[in-house]
């Protein structure tokens, strides 16, 4: 048997920059595993592991003495290579297909009932590291009331996106939708909102603004931000970015706020 985490905590990892902020918040590195083609940015897991062999890894983190398990990072459907199921696995495909087709959503509480079923108790990053999600107030310059009023209009869509699993985000400039969050993400957004007409986006105006979706599992799938999204703001020529207190991961957030002071935008925890 391996010798047990002395945590009982596992970080089940993607891709990004959140699995290193929340290691390094948390004040002690857990027991890291990563799914395989979906690796984190500046660290290295202990383990990787395939969906086609979830009952062994499950197996395997009991015997380390893992209680609790927490998700952090980007993961996209992964394929699945019938070859490598393991019979135990391969009697959960129907489960596992159906949540794949039924959202985001659908696949994340499908992947939480997994884990509790298996004795684990799921933990968010909001219970690990309620720092990273910052209180109301503004962050970084001065939102005006043409923002309040463009935050109030973006968390009316977002809502709306969220009830229905499309998506976080939205950009408003003057009362008016520039675009919204689907499945490709955030800086995606923000560079659909780069290439419009100016006619459509006078520079200087508008926000970005992102929110969790309505009754979501808030142990999972929180919106987050960092820099790189404050430079997308910036390149969308937005005024700045609002988010929903308490709700919104922002990654490295002295940064975030220095960055927003530098760049003239406003940061926002709504």
């Amino acid at each position: 048997m391996n010798a047990a985490e002395p945590s009982g905590l596992a970080l089940i990892v993607g891709r990004g920059a959140l699995p290193a902020a929340l290691v390094q918040a948390v004040g002690h590195r857990p027991y890291v595993c990563a799914l395989d083609g979906f690796l984190p940015e500046d660290l290295t897991p202990d383990l990787i592991f395939r969906m086609e062999r979830l009952v062994p890894f499950l197996h395997h983190l009991a015997e380390r003495g893992i209680t609790r398990v927490c998700l952090a990072g980007a993961v996209t459907r992964p394929r699945l290579d019938p070859s490598l199921f393991d019979a135990a696995t391969a009697q959960m495909v129907p489960q596992l297909l159906a949540a794949f087709a039924g959202g985001d959503d659908a696949t994340l509480r499908a992947i939480l009932t997994l884990f509790e079923d298996s004795g684990f108790a799921v933990e968010g990053v909001e219970s690990l590291a309620p720092q990273l999600l910052p209180g109301p107030g503004v962050l970084a310059g001065l939102p005006g009331p043409q923002a309040e009023a463009d935050a109030a209009r973006a968390a009316a869509i977002v809502a709306a996106l969220g009830a229905v699993d499309v998506g976080q985000g939205a950009v408003v400039s003057g009362g008016l939708c520039l675009a919204v969050e689907a499945l490709p993400g955030t800086d995606v957004m923000l560079a659909q909102v780069a290439g419009l007409p100016d006619t459509l986006r006078p520079k200087g105006q508008g926000l970005a603004y992102k929110a969790a979706k309505p009754g979501q599992d808030r142990r999972v799938d929180l919106p987050t931000i960092g820099p790189q999204t404050l430079r997308g703001v910036v390149a969308a020529g937005l005024a700045g970015l609002a988010f929903q207190a308490g709700s919104v991961i922002c990654l490295d957030l002295a940064q975030m706020r220095a960055e927003a002071d530098r760049l003239g935008v406003f940061l926002w925890a709504r």
